[in-house]
């Protein structure tokens, strides 16, 4: 089993900056790639910002060059640095990781928690 748990999540306002962390624990052989995702109410869930354990990463339109996301191999943790934030990033923020899991080696996606942000004008 892998657990994934995020933190720092919370409420500010319109250009603050907050920093989501999500720590990976359990069964892990590796891990392949990191991301976080965000759903709004009545929308679906959207990519965020993705990082491949070789470090390529990837953002949505929409959060570039305002988030960045990073990534700790020692500590299994994937950061979502989230800067001038605007009432529309207000949504649940979800980590999702890709792992090979013990003793296997087979992949899975897991899926955190969910973190609420809320950005207010």
């Amino acid at each position: 089993q892998v657990q994934l748990v995020e933190s720092g999540g919370g409420l500010v306002q319109a250009g603050g900056s907050l920093r989501l962390s999500c720590a990976a624990s359990g069964s892990i052989l590796s891990i392949n790639g990191m991301g976080w995702y965000r759903q709004a109410p009545g929308k679906a869930r959207e990519l965020v910002a993705r990082t491949t354990s070789s470090g390529s990463t990837n953002y949505a339109d929409t959060v570039l060059g305002r988030f960045t996301i990073s990534r700790d191999n020692t500590k299994n943790t994937v950061y979502l640095q989230m800067n001038s934030l605007k009432p529309e990033d207000t949504a649940v923020y979800y980590c999702k990781a890709k792992v090979s899991v013990r003793p296997s080696g087979i992949e899975y996606d897991y899926w955190g928690q969910g973190t609420q942000v809320t950005v207010s004008s």
